[in-house]
């Protein structure tokens, strides 16, 4: 049966792209893609040459049902985005979900993706995390700032060179300044930098070092309050 999978790409470092990614990529009948500009540099570095459809957020929502179909019609499909894992801040939950709904098998390739090395490398606990995404850019950005004050994990966000400055402010307002936050930009690229400190202190260094690149944000979750024990020491607390 003809199956649909999900393979991540690389993030900037084109050798980060598995020997099984290669090898789908070549089996599969055709290949779905944000970019088809950007896709075919991939596919041309990798020696793949591969029908390659477009689907991306404007046009998936009127695009899942065709390619279900053709998936059942016995025609094997993979899914890439620009950079990174299918369905992470990306186009793929529509298409996933429509073939699951029709009991297609999808299959998930393990690979890429930014917001695990930048959890991990900035120092905080990776044992429980939220992943929040982007935020909205503009309505409900401050609500769902506001929803995450108490969040007790670690949070990690995404966010665009250029509301960088601005993210962190509002990481201030909510979260006050003194918040530990690790930011990461350009992760396995030539200028990949991690950032760390308070949110007061990574604001002022991006206030005086114009934010370039992809970025992801990971903020410290908020310390759970310490009982104090007033007994004096060696009391018997059992009843």
């Amino acid at each position: 049966m003809a199956k649909l999978y999900i393979v991540p790409t690389p993030i900037g470092n084109l050798d980060d792209i598995t020997l099984r990614a290669i090898k789908v990529l070549n089996e599969v009948d055709f290949i779905l893609c944000e970019d088809t500009r950007t896709s075919s540099v991939l596919l041309k570095h990798l020696g793949i040459e591969k029908k390659l459809y477009p689907h991306h957020k404007f046009n998936e929502h009127g695009t899942v049902r065709q390619v279900a179909e053709w998936i059942t019609a016995g025609r094997s499909a993979a899914m890439i985005s620009d950079a990174g894992t299918p369905g992470i801040s990306d186009p793929g939950f529509l298409l996933v979900r429509t073939c699951v709904e029709q009991g297609i098998e999808v299959i998930t390739l393990p690979g890429a993706t930014a917001l695990i090395p930048a959890l991990v490398q900035s120092g905080f606990p990776c044992d429980r995390f939220c992943f929040e995404g982007f935020l909205p850019q503009k309505k409900g950005r401050s609500k769902h700032l506001q929803a995450l004050a108490d969040e007790t994990r670690t949070m990690i966000f995404y966010e665009s060179p250029y509301r960088v400055v601005k993210c962190l402010e509002q990481f201030r307002e909510v979260f006050g300044g003194d918040r530990p936050v690790s930011v990461s930009r350009e992760i396995t690229k030539i200028h990949e930098e991690t950032v760390r400190g308070t949110i007061d202190e990574v604001l002022e260094h991006f206030r005086q070092t114009p934010p370039k690149g992809e970025f992801v944000l990971i903020v410290g979750g908020k310390l759970k309050a310490v009982r104090v024990n007033n007994e004096p020491e060696g009391a018997d607390n059992e009843e």
